[in-house]
C-alpha cells in the first residue's frame, strides 16, 4: 500500500527566526476538498483547517534556525527543516511529495519535487498550513517581546514598518544577519539587555 507524504516549507523570505517545514500522511477520511494553498486562504481559516488536518493525518514539523540559516543559506537550511520533519513522521512513507523544484538529500526515501505543489497536491496543501499556522504562532509570541516591529502582523517579513524599526533602532538576535538590509548595518557588540537589540554605529 502507498504511503505518501506532502512536505511544504513556509518563512523563506522572512527576516526573521526560524524556517519552519511540515511533512504530512493525509488519512483516507479527510475532505480533500478543503485543503488549499495556505496563502490563498485567511488566517482565521488557516487556523480552523491546521486543527482538521492535525486530527485527520499523520504530521511533523521540523525547522532551522536563524542560525543555521546564517551558515548554511537560506535554501538548505528549507531542505534541512524538510529533511527533520520528514523523518520526524511517526509511519515511513513509500513516496514524498515535496513543493518547489529542489529536494533534500534522504537516504532510503523516495523523493518527488513538484512545482506549484501546494496548488496542485492536497497533502502538500496541508503540510503548508500546518507550517504556516505553527510559524505565524511562533512569530507573534515572540513579537511580543519586540512590539516596535509588528511581527504580530508582518511576522518578520520586509515591510514598511519593519524596515523602519531596523533602520531606526538596529535588529535582534532574530534577525538572519546574512539577509539584506541586515547584512548592510554594522554594528557594535554592546548589547541592549532589556530590549535584546543590536546598537547601530
Amino acid at each position: 500500500m502507498k504511503i505518501i507524504a506532502g512536505v511544504d516549507e513556509v518563512g523563506r523570505g522572512s527576516l526573521i527566526g526560524p524556517v519552519f517545514a511540515a511533512a504530512v500522511i493525509l488519512h483516507k477520511s479527510i475532505n480533500k476538498k478543503l485543503l488549499k494553498d495556505s496563502k490563498s486562504l485567511t488566517k482565521t481559516k488557516r487556523e480552523i483547517l491546521a486543527k482538521y488536518i492535525k486530527k485527520n493525518s499523520i504530521w511533523a514539523i521540523g525547522k532551522a534556525s536563524s542560525k543555521e540559516i546564517e551558515k548554511i543559506n537560506i535554501l538548505h537550511a528549507s531542505l534541512l527543516a524538510m529533511k527533520r520533519a520528514i523523518k520526524k513522521l511517526k509511519k515511513k512513507p513509500t513516496l514524498v511529495l515535496i513543493d518547489g523544484n529542489k529536494l533534500p538529500e534522504i537516504k532510503n526515501y523516495k523523493l518527488k519535487s513538484i512545482i506549484k505543489g501546494d496548488k496542485k497536491i492536497p497533502s502538500i496543501s496541508a503540510a503548508s498550513i500546518i507550517a504556516k499556522v505553527t510559524r505565524d504562532k511562533m512569530i507573534t509570541n515572540l513579537g511580543k517581546k519586540f512590539k516596535v516591529y509588528n511581527w504580530n502582523k508582518n511576522y518578520g517579513y520586509g515591510t514598511k514598518q519593519h524596515l523602519k524599526a531596523i533602520k531606526n533602532l538596529g535588529i535582534t538576535a532574530h534577525h538572519r544577519k546574512t539577509f539584506s538590509p541586515m547584512n548592510k548595518i554594522k554594528y557594535v557588540s554592546r548589547r541592549n539587555t532589556r530590549s535584546s537589540y543590536f546598537l547601530k554605529n
